[in-house]
């Protein structure tokens, strides 16, 4: 059993089979594309399962979707892990920096994923359209992704944040939401 499987495991994450051949896949470029890039603080195979168990971990909870936006996707996580873990939503992930949109562009590819569309623009760039499921992990507070994600939804859209134990500062005023807390991780899940 991979270190990987066992992670899933112990979180009771349960996954197509398919999933573990593109995670593994996908750890030899970003261990490959890290080395020259710098693209995440996950260097070694063991610390990017982490990464991989941490983004795709809302499978558990998530409903079936049919569009999905994540903002700031960075190497990948959460858009690009979810994407390969939820084969029929369709996933934007959008990236400003160039080299981390070229490395998820270069992904897609490899791993020949046709539900994954690359935007290398900053969000706020893109044309208004409506989301499914809108996401994001490490990018800024609760407040600013409300307002960045605003063009993008529309009644009965999900917001999951990928958030820390900080979380629970950064939900006054709100209705409507959820944590849900999993290991080192608060998800925060959000209906329009």
């Amino acid at each position: 059993m991979t270190n990987l499987h066992r992670l899933m495991k112990e979180q009771n994450i349960t996954v197509d089979e398919r999933f573990y051949d593109y995670a593994q896949q996908y750890k030899e470029l970003l261990v490959k594309w890290n080395k020259v890039h710098n693209l995440t603080g996950a260097k070694t195979p063991a610390q990017i399962d982490e990464f991989i168990v941490d983004a795709i971990a809302p499978i558990t909870f998530l409903p079936s979707l049919k569009t999905a936006m994540d903002i700031g996707t960075g190497a990948g996580f959460p858009g690009m892990i979810l994407a390969m873990g939820m084969p029929d939503t369709h996933f934007t992930l959008v990236e400003p920096l160039a080299k981390r949109a070229s490395f998820l562009q270069f992904v897609k590819a490899d791993l020949g994923l046709q539900n994954v569309d690359v935007k290398a623009v900053r969000v706020e760039q893109l044309p208004p359209s409506p989301y499914d499921l809108i996401t994001s992990r490490a990018v800024t507070d609760t407040t600013m992704l409300l307002k960045l994600s605003e063009p993008f939804r529309q009644e009965g859209s999900l917001l999951l944040f990928y958030k820390g134990e900080k979380v629970y500062d950064e939900v006054n005023g709100l209705s409507n939401y959820k944590i849900i807390e999993m290991v080192n991780r608060h998800y925060l899940l959000i209906e329009s």
